[in-house]
């Protein structure tokens, strides 16, 4: 850990347990190993600290830590890293006058960088109020696959667009340094460092501080469960492809079937510091809005593996451990975002979810196989279904992780406006549904690359020609107009919500002393005639722009295959 003390000295830290010295390294000292750049072991036996005097303000020295003269670490703390490998690869006009890693360096492999008097980022947002978040929309992306150019700044140009689709957030996926330049970012290895591949630092303060201007939200999707075997805490106390026994940070084995790269014993107190220290500076150092935070399910050292049933079954211990995350978190910011990826047992979630965390509803495989014709329910969607207090369920038809809705739908249907238009459909009846929301990016215009083109994380082909396509600007226009929709229509917020979902035709009713809505939606395959859930009196066709008169409550009404309605009993015009 670096505290900056003047623009020409500073004080390094490293807790390393049952470590017996720890040397600096680096720039200032021609990389010797030197009895005045021996840390200082503190009394608590674990904690090594020592004072560098006489730096030159602004300039960027690269260093790591010599533990017990043999192994050489960058600081797991560090804000930035130079990569012998990897750097080169990053483009001038991504990361300009990035340094070469052109020192003489003995013990080679990544090493941490610092500076004094560094660049400030000058924020023109300096205090920005989230949207509540039972009202998120949130549009989640992967920069390397949603700009070309692959940068941070670049995607602030699509604010323009994202205001007008409507979503108040947008959830990165991982940005904390991973390992290579062409990742998802679920191999993380420094954790308070953003990735260079992107860009600077500055230019994703510059991404979040444009996105707060608009009045969206930033959530980071951060990878707690796990990390790859290049972070400092990992090769610190490795053994021959695995963790040692007495690593205070890892499992030598992981507790859990679905465990990649290395497994973070979570009941560790020095993994809990860390990982609070990680939270608290991208809230402040950086102003995001709050975490999604991976694979949650992973945070036990109940042994479960191989059973993939047990792990997800109810566990005190990991209750515990994320309630205590959450406390921690409250200490210092009352209102960030606290999602779960956690697809656990619902009496667990039913916990989490009361006690304030917000988590992932997943409906891919039951909206997929309504597209398709096939009788499925969305009943999970709804979080009183679950027994839950509070609307905390992320709902989401597509993720990251899930297989694309259209292209699944091709894959039967096989008439590409047949599936957009059913997609359409689908759409209407996902968003109508109370509590946030999350989708994919390019979902909303049906992209129907699938999940395993290139290798289920390799990149992906950027598509946005296809807004040229009418029957794609018609889905788009559906989830524009079904966002603003829930934006602004107090009865859809504030209303009795009623479903009847069990068959191939949902039908959603919203009660509310202002107006009554109705949705209608035929997922069959065929024409049906259904008794219609509209009472008596005069409905407004919001999609449709017409009126029809109902004589007799309840009459049947003829559902064209994938043909919705949304009524209202008042005209509200498009948005």
């Amino acid at each position: 850990m670096i505290e900056y003390l003047t623009d020409t000295s500073l004080t390094l830290s490293l807790t390393a347990p049952l470590k017996q010295t720890v040397h600096v390294v680096g720039e200032f000292n021609a990389w010797q190993v030197m009895d005045e750049y021996e840390m200082q072991k503190q009394p608590d036996g674990e904690t090594f600290v020592i004072t560098i005097n006489n730096l030159k303000p602004g300039r960027e020295y690269a260093y790591q830590f010599l533990i017990d003269r043999k192994t050489a670490i960058a600081d797991p703390y560090t804000e930035k890293i130079l990569d012998p490998q990897f750097d080169k690869l990053i483009p001038a006009n991504t990361y300009p006058n990035l340094r070469s890693y052109a020192f003489d360096n003995p013990f080679r492999g990544t090493v941490s960088v610092l500076q004094t008097n560094p660049e400030k980022f000058d924020w023109q947002v300096e205090s920005f109020l989230p949207p509540a978040k039972e009202e998120l929309v949130i549009y989640e992306l992967l920069i390397r696959d949603f700009v070309e150019s692959r940068k941070y700044r670049d995607v602030a140009n699509y604010i323009p667009y994202f205001k007008q689709l409507g979503i108040n957030a947008i959830e990165l996926l991982p940005v904390q340094e991973f390992t290579g330049n062409d990742s998802w970012g679920y191999n993380p290895t420094f954790y308070f460092a953003s990735d260079k591949a992107y860009g600077t630092k500055n230019d994703l303060k510059y991404l979040i501080d444009k996105c707060h201007e608009n009045g969206i939200a930033v959530i980071l999707d951060v990878v707690f469960n796990h990390a790859d075997k290049h972070f400092s805490y990992y090769k610190a106390y490795e053994k021959p492809g695995k963790a040692d026994e007495e690593n205070p940070f890892f499992n030598e084995q992981a507790t859990h079937p679905f465990s990649v790269f290395f497994d973070f014993n979570h009941e560790s107190r020095y993994t809990q510091a860390f990982f609070d220290e990680v939270c608290h500076f991208w809230l402040t150092e950086y102003k995001v809005d709050g975490f999604r935070f991976d694979l949650t399910k992973g945070f036990t050292q109940v042994l479960s593996y191989p059973d993939v049933q047990r792990w997800s079954g109810y566990d005190a211990s990991r209750i515990k451990l994320l309630k205590r995350f959450y406390d921690k978190i409250r200490t210092y910011h009352k209102n960030c975002y606290l999602i779960l990826e956690h697809l656990a047992a619902n009496d667990e979630e039913t916990e989490l979810a009361d006690y304030g965390f917000l988590l992932w509803g997943h409906l891919n495989h039951q909206f997929r196989n309504l597209l398709k014709g096939k009788k499925d329910s969305v009943y999970w969607l709804n979080h009183q279904n679950r027994g839950w207090k509070y609307p905390h369920l992320v709902g989401y038809i597509e993720s990251h992780d899930e297989e694309r809705l259209v292209f699944d739908g091709l894959r039967k249907l096989k008439d590409l406006p047949t599936v957009l238009a059913r997609a359409k459909a689908a759409a209407v009846l996902f968003f109508i549904y109370p509590g946030p929301k999350l989708f994919w990016q390019f979902g909303e215009f049906g992209y129907d690359i699938p999940i395993d083109f290139n290798g289920r994380t390799g990149v992906k082909p950027i598509r946005w020609e296809y807004l040229k396509n009418p029957d794609r600007q018609a889905l788009m226009e559906v989830y524009r107009q079904m966002i603003h929709f829930r934006k602004n229509i107090v009865a859809w917020k504030d209303g009795e919500f009623i479903e009847d979902s069990d068959s191939l035709v949902k039908q959603i009713s919203i009660n509310h002393p202002e107006m009554k809505i109705r949705l209608l939606v035929n997922f069959s395959l065929k024409d049906a005639s259904v008794k219609s859930n509209l009472e008596a009196g005069i409905w407004y066709d919001f999609f449709g722009e017409t009126t029809r008169e109902i004589v007799v409550g309840k009459q049947k009404i003829l559902l064209k295959a994938g043909e919705y309605y949304l009524f209202t009993t008042k005209k509200i015009n498009k948005f």
